[in-house]
C-alpha cells in the first residue's frame, strides 16, 4: 500500500503543496512477481530443451526431467539415479549431456524472458 505524505507550506499570498507518495512496496512486489515468472518460464523452456537433447532408450530419464523454482533460482533435473552418468559418463560409457547444454546453449533466450517480464511493470 502507498504512503502518501502531504506537506503546505507558505503565508500569505504564495502556498506550496507537495504531495509525496511512496511505491516502494508495490514496486518491489511487482519486481520479486516478475522475477518468479522469468524463472518459471526458464525452467519450462529449459526442461523442454533438455527433453529434446535427452539420449533416448527407454524415456524413462527423458520423461522424469523437470522443473520447479525455489526462492530466486530455478531447477532442472531429474530424481533418475542413472542420470548423472547419462550427463557426465562413466570410465565404461561416453556422456551424452542433455542438462548442461539446455541450460549454456540459451543464455541468451534466457536474458530475453528476464528482460521481457521485467520490461512487463
Amino acid at each position: 500500500m502507498a504512503n502518501n505524505t502531504h506537506y503546505s507550506c507558505g503565508g500569505g499570498d504564495f502556498h506550496v503543496d507537495v504531495n509525496i507518495t511512496d511505491f516502494t512496496e508495490e514496486i518491489t512486489e511487482a519486481i520479486q512477481a516478475a522475477i518468479q515468472r522469468a524463472l518459471f518460464r526458464i525452467g519450462l523452456e529449459c526442461e523442454v530443451y533438455a527433453k529434446k537433447l535427452c539420449h533416448v532408450v527407454t524415456g524413462r530419464l527423458r520423461n522424469s526431467i523437470t522443473h520447479y523454482v525455489d526462492g530466486d533460482s530455478v531447477y532442472v533435473g531429474t530424481n533418475v539415479e542413472y542420470a548423472q552418468y547419462e550427463e557426465e559418463g562413466t570410465s565404461r560409457r561416453p556422456p551424452h549431456p542433455y542438462l548442461r547444454p539446455a541450460v549454456n546453449d540459451h543464455l541468451d533466450e534466457w536474458s530475453k524472458i528476464v528482460e521481457d517480464e521485467l520490461g512487463s511493470i
